[in-house]
């Protein structure tokens, strides 16, 4: 679907067919891509177009129908950039080449992506969905307030199905949870489900640490803006699923207008390329700060998934606007999985749209806060983590005399 030079080789194919059985690594760098060589090219080409010129207007007038009837990605050339777009798509197999599904479908940003499963099954009159907190503050929102109509009944992981209605059209989990990491026994949630589809949040995990569909998840979500772009400067979300429900969510993303721009969709295709690396090289910083920060008195509790990551949460004893307001390295900030160290106050800004006592019941309490560590040296990151949490209590030890002591 790219405009593209005249291929210098026909594509091998077979190596094309083998791509499934590749590791993860070579999928973030190639999936997406492996038409390149045959083409003649080596870096994904921008098709910036809005509009493709068509002198076959019966032929395109069929494939317009065709896509009315069943969202299927048109043959043959574009036609408008709502329908689809040859770059986005490119990410979309990347992605879904990652997360083990048939297809992914990209959207303007993950609450546009949230809101398109939402519509899709509000169509078919199953509007009620259950909801495990913590989520994310503007999901949390956009279920409690019922604002595309639906109706949110919120429970724990046990309680899901019990929950189910014959009208339910969406179970919808966070795992590592936002903003608490607090992690769900994908499977079993799954088994509960049913018949309903289980969305999965995945945006803090990626598939580099979890692939929710093969534990049973129909739908995979993610905020692309966090770490599937990877450096803080593209706003986009995706989810991923089997051919049958993409093709509902790009009818939905074609009539509501929610698409991905070209240029995000190369940024995104070019940020999965080095995903794996930036998300285990920030999961170790993550896991060492982790270890400084359980042994500090200062901090009242820390709180990492068992899965790892680059996500760090922590309540301090001290007032969390202080901690805030004295880090110099590290940037106060929302959104995460930037290749840059941010931190955040959950209860004043990602989740002050939830209710008060909703929000501290999920455990998102007026202590805490959010770290998404980056890719920096771990020794600065914790420097500035050491002089943002303030002095210590009279006769406490710093952890690095301790562990030289015990050296």
């Amino acid at each position: 679907m790219d405009s593209a030079r005249t291929p210098t080789s026909p594509p091998d194919d077979a190596r094309i067919t083998a791509a499934t059985s590749r590791a993860l690594a070579t999928e973030a760098v190639h999936a997406g891509r492996d038409d390149l060589a045959g083409r003649g090219l080596h870096a994904p080409p921008i098709d910036l177009s809005t509009t493709y010129p068509s002198y076959d207007s019966r032929g395109e007038a069929a494939r317009i129908d065709a896509f009315a009837a069943t969202g299927a990605e048109p043959d043959g050339p574009p036609v408008y950039g709502r329908l689809g777009n040859p770059t986005v798509a490119r990410f979309e197999t990347a992605l879904a080449k990652l997360e083990g599904t048939e297809s992914a479908v990209a959207f303007a940003s993950g609450m546009a992506a949230l809101s398109a499963v939402l519509l899709v099954r509000g169509s078919m009159g199953l509007r009620h969905v259950v909801a495990v907190r913590p989520l994310y503050g503007c999901s949390d929102h956009l279920l409690t307030a019922g604002l595309l109509g639906s109706e949110v009944t919120w429970t724990d992981p046990a309680g899901v199905a019990d929950a189910l209605r014959p009208d339910t059209g969406l179970v919808l989990v966070e795992s590592p949870a936002n903003p608490t990491l607090a992690e769900v026994d994908l499977r079993a949630v799954a088994h509960a489900c049913g018949s309903v589809p289980l969305l999965v949040d995945n945006t803090f995990a990626t598939p580099v640490l979890q692939r929710p569909a093969e534990h049973g998840a129909r739908l995979v979500l993610h905020s692309a803006t966090k770490y599937l772009g990877g450096h803080g400067d593209v706003l986009a979300g995706v989810v991923a699923c089997d051919e049958e429900f993409a093709g509902r969510l790009r009818q939905v993303r074609f009539a509501t207008g929610g698409v991905l721009h070209p240029l995000a969709g190369y940024l995104l295709l070019r940020g999965l390329s080095t995903l794996p690396v930036r998300v285990r090289a920030a999961s170790a910083n993550a896991a060492e700060l982790v270890a400084r920060l359980a042994a500090d008195p200062r901090v009242a509790r820390v709180h990492y998934p068992r899965i790892g990551g680059a996500m760090v949460s922590f309540e301090v004893h001290g007032d969390p606007h202080e901690v805030i307001g004295r880090v110099r390295l590290i940037t106060p900030a929302v959104s995460l999985g930037s290749v840059d160290t941010l931190i955040q106050h959950p209860a004043s800004i990602s989740h002050r749209i939830v209710d008060a006592d909703d929000r501290r019941g999920a455990g998102v309490g007026d202590r805490l806060l959010r770290l998404s560590v980056g890719l920096e040296d771990v020794e600065d990151l914790w420097a500035d983590l050491d002089g943002a949490l303030g002095e210590r209590a009279p006769g406490a030890i710093p952890l690095r005399e301790a562990l030289a002591g015990a050296e």
